[in-house]
């Protein structure tokens, strides 16, 4: 005899994933999280990407410039608007925090449930210079040969005037860009698809093809070249656990990406520039 439920009985309780939330809640939160940072950048690179190709001329002959003068006839107000830049991009890494916060109750846990915290110092420095120097290695060689093969728009690192916050401020962009990147397509975007149920493989390709995408406005060298960052990364993660060390390895990429182009363009033939 098949038991039912009463009519006008209370209702069961959703199902918990095992962060303590429905998954339903965890899916809006992943959801929200991505609307205001990667995701959307992802959506605009694809548009960006989308008006780079029909437009004419070759890929190689446009640019995606990256950090840019806001105000270059008025430095200080220019610095205003980089600081301003670099830390409301960082609000949805706050959010994030303080969603792995609610998550245990307010009890503990928040970024270091990623591994984003000061625990392993040694650890995180060394092994993400480690892997700052295989990927930068081959990344930059990779963008060579994809510019030089017309796939892979010209990409500017920095156009900012020569004052005296250019260096400091590209620091603090790299910086921002790997804690962005890390905490949210690697560290939240895996755990939230755990506690969903996804398998290690599928999330392993949406966070991949997500890191892809939003770099599509550099080109398609661009795209699989963060495609396959984002592999080597999701399986470094898995392994160790910690985001921290992928912070390190980015902002190093980053740091002698936009440092090097400042006192290299136009000194040397190999670099292109526009």
């Amino acid at each position: 005899m098949r038991l039912t439920r009463q009519e006008g009985a209370a209702p069961e309780p959703p199902r918990e994933a095992p962060g303590g939330l429905p998954p339903r809640a965890l899916r809006h939160e992943l959801l929200l999280v991505l609307g205001v940072s990667l995701g959307a950048s992802a959506v605009r690179a694809l548009i960006s990407f989308t008006g780079v190709i029909t437009r004419p001329g070759g890929l190689s002959e446009q640019a995606a410039n990256l950090n840019s003068s806001r105000a270059p006839d008025r430095p200080w107000l220019d610095l205003a608007w980089q600081l301003v830049s670099i830390s409301t991009a960082l609000v949805p890494v706050a959010l994030v925090a303080h969603l792995l916060l609610r998550e245990h109750g307010y009890g503990g846990g928040g970024l270091r449930l990623l591994g984003f915290d000061l625990r392993r110092p040694r650890f995180d420095l060394a092994w993400g210079a480690v892997v700052a120097a295989g990927i930068g290695g081959s990344g930059l060689a990779l963008y060579l040969g994809a510019h030089a093969a017309g796939a892979n728009l010209t990409v500017v690192p920095e156009s900012l005037p020569e004052v005296w916050w250019k260096y400091p401020v590209l620091i603090a962009s790299a910086v921002q860009n790997s804690v962005l990147e890390e905490v949210i397509v690697v560290g939240f975007l895996l755990r939230r698809l755990d506690q969903l149920g996804w398998s290690a493989t599928g999330s392993l390709v949406v966070s991949a093809l997500l890191r892809g995408t939003y770099h599509l406005y550099q080109g398609i060298g661009g795209f699989f070249g963060n495609v396959a960052m984002g592999v080597i990364f999701v399986w470094l993660y898995r392994r160790w656990g910690r985001v921290m060390p992928l912070v390190v390895a980015h902002a190093l990429i980053d740091i002698v990406a936009f440092v090097g182009y400042g006192l290299l363009a136009g000194r040397v033939d190999w670099l292109p520039t526009l």
